[in-house]
């Protein structure tokens, strides 16, 4: 199999050994398919890299991404740089930022995850992704917080016109503006409350989920609301946590999204104790398949494999930053 990657990509990685491995040349055993714990973060890359060409090239179509890997205090490793600054759909994947518009106003005391949202059935979006539309009884009233669990779990397509209710499309594009995300943008419609989900880069997703962790971007308890919600055991669980165990779940956090033809997803993986070692935001259009949205679609199954290489790859490593750990997930047979 000829692997496909353009240039762009091969440049982003930094190591000889990886761009040699992305361009075609001898790879080490690692790289062709068998994933192993790598000693460096270099080696992480490296390994990340050749998986990413591989996998993206098995599964044909478009691919837009950025991927890094925490090299103690250095700047992060680059592991895949393809197609970074492209300005594209980013569909659900965008509800990250709109969370983060919704979570700076609770932060500056202008919203509370507390107060009460109407949910009427005017609002409510039929037939899509979520729960909201699956009530059948309106009106009905729940928490922001509630509102935005939904939105970063299950995906709710109705709580992003909630999120709209208490932060207009306006005042969130300013808010992420502000925050240095001019690519990462929702789009107005007439309703000021509502919006289409707009648009991001690769590289801004990316640096957008560093801040968050970082803790630049919000607050403490808000990032720790938001990092609670991405690395649930109900977030997404087809992409890039598929081919891991539960345990291994609850060291990802990861936002998904799907429309048309398009695949994405972005997130964070964390090691042992809690700090981010890994960061993806991966991209994908035009594949085969387009009225498949489960697990069997070819890029969602590209992103499954990935993901078994990306935490493989650095498990040895030791994350950068300050740690966050996963809430204790215990399963319940009701009572």
């Amino acid at each position: 199999m000829t692997i496909r990657v353009n240039r762009r990509a091969a440049l982003g990685i930094g190591t000889v050994a990886t761009a040699g491995t992305v361009l075609g040349a001898a790879a080490p055993a690692s790289a062709a398919g068998r994933p192993r714990v790598a000693t460096t973060p270099a080696r992480a890359a490296a390994q990340v890299a050749a998986s990413y060409a591989r996998q993206t090239a098995r599964a044909g179509g478009n691919w837009q991404s950025y991927v890094s890997v925490a090299n103690g205090a250095a700047a992060p490793q680059v592991a895949v740089a393809d197609e970074a600054d492209r300005r594209i759909e980013a569909y659900s994947v965008n509800k990250i930022a709109v969370a983060v518009a919704v979570l700076d106003k609770v932060d500056r005391g202008l919203l509370t995850l507390a107060q009460r949202v109407d949910v009427t059935a005017s609002i409510v979006i039929p037939g899509g992704d979520g729960i909201f539309s699956l009530d059948g009884a309106y009106p009905s009233s729940v928490t922001l917080g509630h509102a935005l669990a939904a939105l970063l779990t299950v995906s709710d397509d109705t709580a992003v016109r909630l999120c709209g209710l208490v932060c207009p499309a306006a005042e969130l594009n300013q808010i992420l503006v502000a925050k240095g995300f001019p690519n990462t943008q929702v789009q107005p419609v007439a309703n000021p409350n509502r919006f289409y989900l707009g648009t991001s880069t690769p590289r801004e997703t990316h640096d957008l989920l560093r801040a968050l962790v970082g803790g630049t971007l919000l607050s403490a308890s808000s990032t720790a609301f938001l990092l609670g919600l991405l690395r649930s055991p109900i977030a997404f669980t087809d992409g890039v946590r598929r081919e891991i165990s539960s345990a291994e779940r609850a060291r990802v956090a990861t936002k998904a999204g799907w429309f048309d033809t398009a695949r994405h997803e972005a997130g964070i993986v964390f090691d042992a104790a809690g700090a981010p070692v890994l960061t993806y935001a991966l991209f994908a259009d035009g594949q085969a398949s387009a009225d498949d949205f489960g697990a069997t679609h070819p890029a969602v199954q590209a992103r499954a494999r990935m993901g078994r290489v990306f935490l493989t790859a650095v498990a040895g490593l030791a994350g950068a930053g300050p740690t966050h750990r996963a809430a204790a997930w215990r399963p319940s047979n009701g009572g």
